[in-house]
This record gives structure tokens, C-alpha cells and sequence, in this order.
């Protein structure tokens, strides 16, 4: 059985990536309803926010490793 994470744990940006098409999905699906559609999209525009700002943070990450690593 697949274990949820709970709210206070940290999803890598796979889960989330994963999450995100998840969200996506419901668009296509049978279940779309134009009643919840701002609401899902909002939360899907929050979900690719909080990834971008993870990849942002890893770039950010690389570019410092990349520095010490020219110095020498």
C-alpha cells in the first residue's frame, strides 16, 4: 500500500510534478465541472508555482557548486 504524505512533510518535486498532472488531469476527465474549475485551476497555478520556486532553488544550488568548482 502506498503511503500519503501528510501536509507536514516535504514531497520532492517528482511527487509534486506528479500531484500537478493529477491536477491537470481532472480538466479532461469525466468529473470537469465549470463550478470548480477556478478553484482547481487556482490550486494547480499554486502547485506549478511552489515547483518552479523549488527548481529555481536547486538551480540556485548548482550555480554556487559551479562557482567553488571554477575557482580552483
Amino acid at each position: 500500500m502506498k503511503k500519503e504524505k501528510t501536509s507536514t512533510e516535504k514531497l520532492t518535486i517528482n511527487q509534486k510534478l506528479e500531484q500537478l498532472d493529477q491536477q491537470i488531469e481532472w480538466f479532461y476527465g469525466e468529473d470537469f465541472s465549470l463550478e470548480q474549475a477556478a478553484e482547481k485551476y487556482q490550486a494547480a497555478a499554486t502547485a506549478a508555482k511552489d515547483i518552479e520556486s523549488d527548481l529555481s532553488e536547486i538551480k540556485n544550488q548548482i550555480e554556487i557548486i559551479d562557482r567553488d568548482f571554477s575557482k580552483e
